[in-house]
């Protein structure tokens, strides 16, 4: 039996957690530690990746031949006249090097399918690989907003109908386009400390505790997803979006951690709930959307009242390259509320941003997020920087090009097959096949451990332990780390596994694992004759 009273563990995050899992999980030699915790995939897009290093050799010739009568190593700013010819020679002489090709596809491309000049975009890239120069324009580079666009266009809106243009802000991540779209909302009073959101539940933790903080104060209702009705949230939880005291709804989407897509359905009648409530603030967060399959964005559905929140990091496999980008329709909800504040809270805000542009009042909500996460006064020293805008631009020229969608595929399969390992070690039958599960992560929770012993054993083993019983052994007797569910605002003791960052044999392993902890404590609910077990209190 477990020797830690986890019950003192109850207040932390999971990913805090999670540390102390791995200490247990490491503390004994020569045991090979599973860690399916952290969701880092264990793959990653190789093919922009060599055409990242290669577009850097081809920028660093470029700016070699700026200053070239100094001494050795003093470069200059690549010149735009020439630049496309250069490189042809340059694609011609290296065609047998990875990431040539690639980066020869991905200027025809440009040029070809979205109509933008060649030589603007090369230059764009090499002065943005080379870093010498400030972002510029800082919300997103020109050229690449343009083509991040259509990389969004294609993956968070696809074939649904979508009028009008948006606006992007290139982010380092997910998580600073939280950190950055809280403060501002509540800077610019379009959330004050009292005031309700609303919660997709389960969700990412920091969603739960960012509003909790003393900063932000707002207060919580939970739109509670149904497991036994797939994950899906019930239309008699989204009504709870009705109550016009509820100012936001927060989600992710797919899920996080039952990775689960909203269904059609449910889109729908959230933009049939938005047209009755055209004040309500959404902000969808959907880094897990480009492993689902067809997948529409609420940002499609209600483009006005979106907040976009999309990350590289899980599909690129570029958890360290910090890369994402928050999206607005240029006709926007945000806007419009600035615009009716109170007189006395516009002339507040007007004096704020009143160093960065001669008329604030027009200044966007966007445009109000980039200078806020420069605390308006470093204003012009904002934005990503130039090379990870390059890499987002290349990761997203190589979806763009991937017209079969062959990278999607192999990624699908890939973490679907550990999925059935990971049942496979089990002895549990999968589970029926749904077009809205991803897969990403999976949940196993108790009563999906035990169904098919019976629900009396579910409610002996739930009244038995203690919280995170289950993963403290499972850590310290097997070497397996999960993340706690309950952290994420599931309902019963559970474990996240990521199905991301392992090989197919390891989650066998661990399929195994929780097969002899579940089959343990079988014996002795058996032993007992079923009666509950109180644990004790140490």
């Amino acid at each position: 039996m477990a020797k830690h009273d986890t019950s003192r563990l109850a207040s932390l995050s999971p990913f805090e957690l999670k540390d102390e899992l791995i200490k247990l999980a490491g503390s004994v030699s020569n045991r090979l530690m599973l860690n399916a915790g952290r969701g880092n995939p264990n793959f990653l897009a190789t093919i922009p990746r060599h055409g990242f290093w290669q577009l850097g050799q081809f920028a660093m010739i470029e700016s070699e031949r700026s200053f070239s009568y100094l001494p050795e190593g003093v470069g200059g700013f690549p010149r735009r006249a020439g630049i496309e010819e250069r490189f042809d020679l340059y694609a011609r002489v290296h065609k047998d090097v990875p990431g040539v090709k690639f980066l020869t596809g991905a200027v025809s491309y440009v040029r070809d399918q979205l109509g933008l000049d060649g030589g603007d975009f090369l230059y764009e890239m090499c002065e943005g690989i080379l870093a010498c120069n400030y972002p510029v324009p800082d919300r997103m580079l020109r050229l690449s907003e343009k083509i991040v666009k259509q990389y969004i266009r294609k993956e968070m809106i696809g074939a649904h109908p979508f009028l009008g243009d948006f606006d992007l802000y290139a982010v380092e991540g997910g998580t600073a386009a939280m950190t950055y779209l809280f403060n501002s909302l509540k800077v610019n009073h379009l959330l004050n400390p009292g005031d309700t959101i609303a919660l997709g539940m389960p969700i990412f933790t920091p969603y739960i505790e960012i509003p909790e903080l003393a900063e932000y104060h707002l207060t919580e209702v939970s739109i509670d997803a149904d497991p036994a009705g797939g994950w899906q949230y019930p239309k008699k939880e989204l009504d709870k979006l009705r109550d016009p005291k509820v100012k936001a709804f927060f989600l992710v989407n797919p899920s996080n951690p039952p990775s689960v897509k909203m269904s059609d359905e449910s889109l729908k009648y959230i933009a049939s709930i938005v047209e009755e409530r055209p004040d309500l603030i959404l902000l969808t967060d959907d880094v897990y959307g480009t492993f689902a399959d067809n997948f529409v964005s609420l940002f499609a559905m209600c483009p006005k009242n979106t907040l976009l929140v999309y990350s590289y990091s899980k599909y690129f496999g570029a958890t360290g390259w910090r890369l994402g980008v928050i999206a607005t329709h240029k006709s926007n909800l945000f806007d419009e509320q600035l615009a009716n504040l109170p007189k006395n809270i516009q002339k507040d805000l007007n004096k704020r941003y009143s160093s960065i542009t001669t008329e604030p009042e027009k200044l966007p909500f966007i445009d109000r997020v980039v200078a806020d996460s420069r605390t308006v006064a470093l204003n012009h020293t904002a934005g990503l920087s130039t090379p990870q805008q390059v890499q987002m631009v290349l990761f997203s020229l190589f979806s763009l090009m991937d017209s079969a969608d062959h990278y999607k595929q192999t990624m699908k399969r890939l973490i679907r097959s550990r999925k059935a390992a990971l049942y496979r070690g089990m002895g549990v039958a999968p589970e029926a096949v749904d077009e809205n599960v991803v897969d990403y992560y999976t949940l196993l929770d108790v009563e999906q451990m035990s169904r098919e012993v019976g629900a009396d054993f579910v409610k002996w083993l739930l009244e038995s332990i203690q919280p995170h019983e289950l993963l403290f052994r499972l850590a310290e007797e097997a070497g397996v780390v999960l993340l706690p569910g309950g952290g994420f605002g599931t309902r019963h003791p559970s474990g996240r596994v990521s199905l991301a960052n392992l090989n197919e044999e390891d989650y066998v392993k661990i399929g195994r694992s929780v097969r002899k902890l579940r089959d343990e404590y079988l014996a002795r609910y058996q032993e007992s004759g079923g009666k509950t077990q109180k644990p004790k209190k140490k």
